[in-house]
């Protein structure tokens, strides 16, 4: 290491000072002739150091600012830190949110669809917009924190919104500490919209039936499918022939299709882990599949998805539209709405999340009632949530595992049995 520099750090000249060494760097002439003379220097004070690659770098400290004493301040830091490997360059936190998004995105690892659609989205719509033209090193978590909580609407949304620029800025930290500190690290989100259990409660089973007496008949085993095994949408419009068993009176469950800016595409993957699991197939269930085999004669073989996950290779499924091609939500819909209004279900409920006023019951309830169907058959729990795909400690199979009138049920017949048709032994006074 070579040595340190005995001027450091040095007075540098100025253009409008008049003391001697000023006068002698930029003599007098038509650009420098209303300088008055005077003893002081009033030049900066320059810090000079080397950042941990060995690059000299410098820092002025005007006169107002604190001259030589903030120039010698500044580099008792700059050693300390760079000694202790904690040094970062501000002027690499001077690069806008914008261009650091660039930067980053391209550095992460392949994502699902879904999740990499959905972190896109929460950029171009809510980060961007408000924060791309602003320069990391300026971001503070005050400003941040007003943002999320004044403008960013829904709890689900500025929970997804946080954790994205927390990710960002964690990573504006490691890079050679671009910033000293992560001022997204603890945004507040709020509390998660509460609902009573009632309002999560799924349609009955017989109510289901109603509902089915509705459908053209066309769709009828589909939804039946939907109600005897439990199974996502995604899942249930993926299933391939191939991972029937109807002698064995089971299915697999091996993939998925999902949704990439409109366009339907194959996912080898289900939601987690547990999504890889084995439905037993009841009767009506495997009557639902045999009418669909039966109308479609899908073959028996699986296209493997390859470098084309969007060719979906509809002549495999199970379940089709009535042309034969991919069953699609917003398709199904169509006759879903009339149906559970003719049968007089249909009840629009507000989303508390987005504001939108929706129809219940959903589509999705079907899996729900599938769910309360082996509560009320006594199935175990752990074996529900593997029948259902859930990861163990599921909150949505604790729901229909725990009903809350069962509860009230079994308290009651503790604390006042004869209420509930038991007879007790009482004292009685002699």
């Amino acid at each position: 290491m070579g040595r340190r520099a005995q001027d450091n750090p040095r007075q540098v000249p100025s253009k409008v000072c008049g003391c001697a060494r000023c006068m002698e760097v930029y003599p007098p002439g038509e650009e420098y002739k209303d300088r008055r003379r005077r003893r002081d220097c009033i030049g900066a004070w320059q810090a000079r150091y080397r950042d941990p690659s060995g690059k000299q770098k410098a820092k002025n400290f005007p006169i107002a600012d604190g001259g030589k004493k903030a120039a010698e301040a500044f580099l008792d830091d700059v050693r300390s830190r760079v000694r202790s490997r904690q040094y970062g360059d501000p002027k690499r936190g001077e690069i806008t949110v914008a261009q650091w998004w660039e930067m980053w995105w391209a550095s992460q690892p392949d994502r699902a669809v879904t999740t990499r659609n959905r972190k896109l989205s929460n950029w171009r719509v809510h980060i961007e917009p408000r924060w791309g033209k602003w320069r990391l090193c300026d971001l503070e978590y005050i400003e941040l924190q007003a943002w999320l909580t004044r403008d960013v609407k829904g709890y689900h949304t500025r929970k997804k919104v946080a954790e994205l620029l927390d990710q960002m800025l964690r990573a504006a930290v490691k890079d050679g500490r671009r910033i000293p500190v992560n001022p997204a690290a603890d945004l507040e989100v709020g509390e998660a919209p509460k609902k009573h259990p009632d309002e999560l409660r799924p349609p009955s089973w017989d109510q289901v039936a109603l509902i089915i007496e509705q459908l053209p008949a066309y769709y009828r085993p589909f939804v039946v499918f939907l109600q005897h095994t439990g199974m996502r949408w995604g899942e249930a419009t993926a299933l391939r022939w191939e991972s029937v068993d109807l002698e064995a009176n089971h299915l697999k469950v091996k993939e998925v299709l999902s949704e990439d800016d409109g366009r339907l595409f194959r996912k080898a993957a289900p939601k987690s882990a547990a999504g890889f699991r084995t439905v037993p197939v009841l009767p009506a269930s495997a009557d639902a599949v045999r009418a669909m085999v039966e109308r479609w004669r899908p073959p028996r073989s699986v296209t493997p998805i390859g470098q084309d996950p969007y060719n979906l290779h509809a002549e495999e499924l199970v379940f089709r539209g009535p042309q034969g091609g991919v069953l699609t939500r917003h398709n199904f819909r169509r006759v879903w709405v009339p149906a559970i209004q003719a049968a007089g279900l249909a009840r629009q409920v507000r989303n508390p999340e987005t504001g939108r006023m929706e129809w219940w019951p959903r589509v999705h309830d079907l899996r729900h009632v599938f769910a309360t169907r082996l509560k009320d058959l006594g199935v175990p729990e752990k074996d529900a949530q593997a029948v259902l795909g859930h990861e163990r400690g599921s909150k949505v199979t604790w729901l229909y595992q725990h009903a809350p009138e069962d509860v009230a049920d079994r308290v009651r017949l503790v604390m006042a049995p004869e209420a509930a048709g038991v007879r007790t032994l009482r004292a009685v006074a002699g």
